[in-house]
């Protein structure tokens, strides 16, 4: 594993650490999480934080700060709100968007909905972003068990799932590419 900071110097304990551009890895997304976090950027930066300066602002000339609900909220709800635009900046630069919709395989690759049979039953899995994930409607990460057992296998093939429950059978029923919205 690489290391997240790296050093000047050894000699220099003061010396700036430097962070990489990049988050290490790959940040794949489809085209609708892309525009989602877009979208949420976009609201954080020009409606959200606006106005929370404006509150902090007015609460700053009334005096006292040390017991001013709006000042001290306001500059938390500041620091929370910087803090996730950070976030997402690094995650849609970090982004490679993969538009899977309309494919014609029957192999499983990124942006696939896969039904599968288990031994629960059947269900249907589709495989998205790590910042896409949402188990209640299907959605699992590119980088979860499940889906690196399912990942290149075709329709009809009969993969293995390891899990901390034991190993697993898993067939898969069917490979298809719908738009992910």
């Amino acid at each position: 594993m690489s290391k997240a900071f790296v050093r000047e110097s050894e000699e220099d304990d003061d010396a700036p650490q430097r962070q990489p551009s990049r988050p290490p890895g790959k940040n794949y997304i489809s085209p609708a999480g892309y525009a989602r976090l877009k979208a949420e950027l976009k609201q954080l930066v020009e409606l959200e934080r606006p106005e929370v300066v404006r509150t902090v602002s007015w609460a700053a000339k009334n005096g006292d700060r040390s017991e001013n609900g709006d000042y001290l909220y306001g500059k938390k709800r500041l620091r929370e709100i910087d803090r996730r635009v950070r976030f997402l900046i690094k995650r849609l630069e970090a982004a490679e968007v993969v538009d899977s919709a309309g494919r014609d395989t029957d192999q499983v690759f990124f942006g696939s909905t896969i039904k599968i049979q288990s031994k629960e039953g059947q269900k249907e899995i589709t495989i998205v972003g790590t910042d896409e994930t949402d188990t209640g409607k299907g959605r699992v990460s590119w980088i979860s068990p499940i889906a690196k057992a399912l990942l290149k296998a075709r329709e009809g093939d009969r993969v293995t799932l390891h899990t901390p429950a034991g190993v697993e059978s898993l067939e898969i029923l069917e490979v298809r590419y719908d738009p992910i919205d």
